[in-house]
């Protein structure tokens, strides 16, 4: 059994490689899978609540609650005090659940149909509720009686453990189910056991929220070789952990690169000015190392807030052939007018904020960014919203198939994607996407996109592909954020002080 944390690198795959890879490991299992999982979930179980006296076991209709039931046998052997309650007709289960039942019922596990324990208020911290009520195949609205056991569960004191995913979670997209005729509720997780491989939903959306710890239980058989892992193509691999590359002695400052950011409207059309942004980008660069940093903020005059070792040029002097460039970062409607030259001339380009906005909006810039050639580096780090601007499409049809919408917009401007949000995507031509699992909701403020910009700015810079930049400035952007100290409100500014 494995823990999935931030620093894992591990193949992800969507419910049909899932079933894929299941075919591939049953041939070559004596024990059937189910019962190798519930033994998988018993021993989880008694290592979250060792001293439990009560262990609550919600199984649904499908093979979930087959595999909550297995768990059911051996905890109950192994002298705990288990209930097990069933929604639907157990004689009308799959082959391998209705086996499992008939095992639990003749070991004598107390199987009901209702609440136990007063609708779980009896329960104490130490006591344990495992989720068995719908796993991989869970893709409709929830009945009001699967709402309702929902609630019960995540108002119990006990420890939470679900089994494959936390009921009400969509596997593939990380969104919620809904229900019929209420807001739409998951079960909230303390631990979160998946069988057979990873799914992306438990990294990305709510799933962040929902699953608490997560842990892999491949199912396959002692002294198996590895494999069965390629029966199935991943549909995206978690992000891991950078390497830290050092400066070496002999390094000097053109050896990291020029970065110039292109940004900072001195005074938009609501009478604000945004020059913070492209400031904000412009230290984070220079915060994580890159060898000198320009910043050329469009229609103003120097800024005095910027720090001295940011130099400030006017965009005569910018020399976008041999620079890396962020542009876009408070970039307002004066981008527009230099965006053109912009993706002719950068020979590295990251493009953020208002730059994409302009894209969005005038076809000649979609045509120039889908035109850069490959050796021109290309990154667009759009939120959902900026995306779906890009696609054409509805914020919600992004968040509700945020691999596809990152690979969609890789392929439709021939470069890397940055689709930010929890569980944020790195797409590119060519390469199996990411999945990012590092950050927490400190970074849902303001100016924290515009560090990101610029710290990818500069890990292209110092020599990295832009897949690769993409990848490693999106992991210790949230790595930062896990690290952060409980006590210090984290500020886009500061976060931009704290990189390396």
């Amino acid at each position: 059994m494995l823990r999935l944390t931030p620093t894992s690198h591990w193949p992800v795959f969507d419910s049909a490689g899932i079933r894929t890879l299941e075919h591939a490991l049953q041939q070559r299992s004596q024990t059937p899978l189910m019962e190798t999982a519930g033994l998988a979930a018993a021993h989880l179980a008694l290592s979250i609540a060792p001293h439990a006296q009560r262990i609550w076991i919600a199984a649904g209709p499908g093979n979930n609650g087959g595999d909550g039931l297995e768990a059911a046998l051996h905890l109950h052997q192994w002298g705990k005090t288990v209930i097990v309650s069933l929604i639907g007709d157990a004689k009308s289960r799959p082959a391998d659940a209705q086996l499992a039942w008939q095992r639990a019922t003749q070991a004598g596990v107390t199987i009901t149909t209702h609440l136990p324990w007063n609708g779980l208020k009896d329960m104490t911290a130490q006591d344990l509720c495992i989720d068995a009520l719908l796993g991989l195949g869970a893709n409709r609205p929830l009945a009001a009686p699967m709402q309702t056991w929902i609630h019960a569960i995540n108002n119990a004191k006990a420890h939470i453990l679900a089994l494959d995913v936390p009921t009400g979670l969509n596997t593939e997209t990380g969104q919620l189910l809904g229900c019929l005729d209420a807001e739409p509720e998951a079960i909230r997780a303390e631990h979160t056991l998946t069988f057979i491989a990873a799914k992306p939903g438990l990294f990305m959306g709510h799933g962040r929220d929902v699953c608490g710890h997560i842990w892999l239980a491949s199912l396959e058989p002692p002294g198996s070789s590895p494999e069965w892992l390629s029966a199935a193509t991943p549909q995206a691999w978690l992000n891991p952990a950078p390497k830290v590359v050092s400066k070496t002695h002999a390094s000097h400052k053109g050896s990291h690169g020029d970065i110039v950011v292109i940004g900072g409207e001195s005074l938009s059309l609501r009478g604000m000015g945004m020059t913070g942004a492209a400031v904000l980008a412009a230290t984070a660069a220079l915060h994580a190392g890159a060898g000198r940093v320009m910043l050329n903020l469009l229609g103003s005059t120097p800024c005095p807030q910027v720090p001295n070792d940011v130099m400030q040029r006017e965009w005569s002097v910018l020399n976008l052939e041999h620079q890396v460039v962020v542009c876009g970062c408070g970039g307002g409607e004066a981008v527009v007018p230099v965006l053109a030259q912009v993706i002719q001339r950068s020979a590295l380009l990251v493009l953020d904020a208002d730059g994409l906005n302009a894209v969005a909006k005038v076809p000649q810039l979609q045509i120039l960014l889908q035109s850069r050639p490959p050796h021109q580096g290309t990154v667009i780090t759009p939120h959902p919203l900026e995306a779906a601007r890009l696609l054409n499409v509805s914020t919600r049809e992004i968040q509700g198939h945020r691999l596809q919408a990152a690979q969609d917009l890789a392929h439709r401007f021939n470069c890397t994607v940055v689709l930010k949000g929890s569980g944020t995507v790195i797409a590119s031509p060519g390469q199996t996407s990411r999945i990012n699992t590092s950050g927490n909701g400190l970074l849902a403020i303001g100016g924290t996109g515009d560090v990101l910009a610029g710290l990818l700015g500069a890990r292209i810079a110092q020599g990295q592909s832009a897949f690769m930049a993409a990848c490693s400035a999106v992991h210790q952007h949230g790595a930062l954020a896990d690290e952060w100290p409980e006590h210090e409100a984290l500020t886009a500014s500061r976060l931009a002080q704290r990189l390396c």
